[in-house]
């Protein structure tokens, strides 16, 4: 399966695409994290041949990545090609995808253009999952950076082994290690996660962070607790707790943060309403943001999804301790009777400017995908709010698939980083 995307984007001094991803035009030893943007684009393509066409739920940045365990047992290859506004410095991304009995290997390369307008190696992402029994997976990445020959440098190495048991419990060791000045691998990172379910419907979860210390070691530096809890009645509404404890200095814990989430399904309609607490100066929690998701189904392929996000943090203004509305994102998803899919979202945000205006559209994102006999075509157009205030396209790309399994769904936006 071979997938090729065109980017064109247009200059825009104040905002770049939403949808490109940068790379320094110097310093290849400064490791990334690069993300196919076919990965983006054709999430959409997905959605229109997966049985239900609601708008999928967003995925933290592990999930979106491991392909491996979604992905049906075939062999594929992505090209992606993406322009940056500014700079016009093309990037190529080669992504492929192999399985063999209970091994799945993920790999991705990344060229830049280099100084004779061909395309260089600049960095390998390398993944290698093992199904080492019913109950146990082993994930090994490895990231390696190019050199101006063309020679490989290992960079970090992650691995991963989870472990689940019959009753749904699990437990997750994950390390990351580094080359320190003689080559040699360093763990500069340790997470262990502990998941119980303590009754039907409560399941707990212990996450702790183990960084680097003075003495060469490993110390906890941050530890997550979370408390899930189910409807009994089956009403499809979920309630948590998740608290993130930062040492003090004097060998005790301290709350830094409180994140209550409650989620509703009520037939067709689903919302969510999160509230997140940190402490202030003197150490009392106060309440810092609020975010309202709204989604409803009118019929089968028609979405519309509003997200309002109150911050007590108002762009260009100063804090009063209240609440005020700083963003609503609006996504609505239509399917035509000839097949055609088409989602376009809305960002409306406070102008730094003038912040008691009000909201104004900063950024209009279009995706349309076009079924074939052969695959599929989707074409991605990102408007967004240029120095003058004027909105302006800066991207246009296109994608085109001839095999949309190895597509993998996810119609929203990335989640916004969290607390870890």
């Amino acid at each position: 399966m071979n997938i090729q995307t065109l980017s064109i984007r247009r200059p825009n001094p104040e905002r770049r695409a939403a949808t490109s991803r940068e790379l320094p035009s110097s310093g290849r030893d400064c490791p990334i994290r690069a993300v196919g943007f076919g990965q983006l684009i054709l999430l959409a393509i997905a959605a229109y041949f997966c049985s239900s066409l609601a708008l999928c739920a967003q995925t933290s940045n592990s999930q979106a990545a491991d392909t491996s365990q979604s992905a049906p047992a075939t062999n594929w290859t992505a090209t992606t090609e993406s322009r940056d506004a500014n700079t016009d410095d093309p990037i190529r991304t080669v992504e492929t995808h192999s399985q063999s009995g209970n091994r799945t290997v993920d790999e991705q390369s990344v060229e830049r253009r280099g100084s004779d307008g061909s395309f260089e190696p600049y960095q390998d992402i390398e993944k290698e999952t093992v199904q080492v029994d019913a109950n146990t997976v082993r994930t090994t990445t490895r990231t390696f950076n190019r050199n101006g020959d063309g020679d490989k440098t290992l960079v970090e190495v992650t691995e991963e082994e989870t472990h689940t048991s019959a009753g749904g419990d699990s437990n997750v060791a994950r390390t990351t290690s580094a080359p320190d000045t003689n080559g040699d691998l360093q763990l500069i990172r340790r997470q262990l996660e502990e998941t119980k379910k303590t009754s039907p419907n409560v399941e707990e979860s212990k996450t702790t962070v183990l960084l680097p210390d003075v003495n060469g070691g490993l110390t906890p530096a941050v530890k997550v607790q979370e408390r899930r809890e189910h409807d009994a009645s089956g009403r499809g509404t979920v309630e948590s707790q998740k608290t993130t404890l930062l040492p003090d200095g004097a060998g005790n814990w301290q709350v830094g943060e409180i994140r209550e989430t409650t989620s509703k399904q009520e037939g067709a309609d689903r919302s969510t309403d999160e509230r997140v607490s940190r402490p202030d100066s003197e150490g009392k929690l106060g309440e810092i943001s609020h975010t309202i998701s709204q989604e409803s189904e009118s019929s089968p392929g028609e979405v519309r999804k509003t997200v309002d996000t109150y911050s007590v943090d108002v762009p260009g203004a100063v804090p009063d301790g209240s609440l005020h509305l700083v963003e609503r994102a609006t996504t609505s998803q239509a399917t035509t009777s000839t097949g055609q899919q088409v989602t376009e979202q809305k960002v409306e945000q406070s102008n730094p400017g003038d912040p008691g205006s009000g909201l104004r559209i900063t950024t209009v994102t279009l995706d349309t995908v076009r079924p074939a006999a052969s695959g599929a075509q989707a074409t991605r157009t990102v408007e967004a709010r240029d120095t003058n205030g004027n909105l302006d396209v800066v991207s246009v790309d296109t994608t085109k698939s001839d095999n949309i399994h190895a597509i993998q769904i996810q119609i929203a936006p990335p989640e916004k980083p969290k607390a870890p």
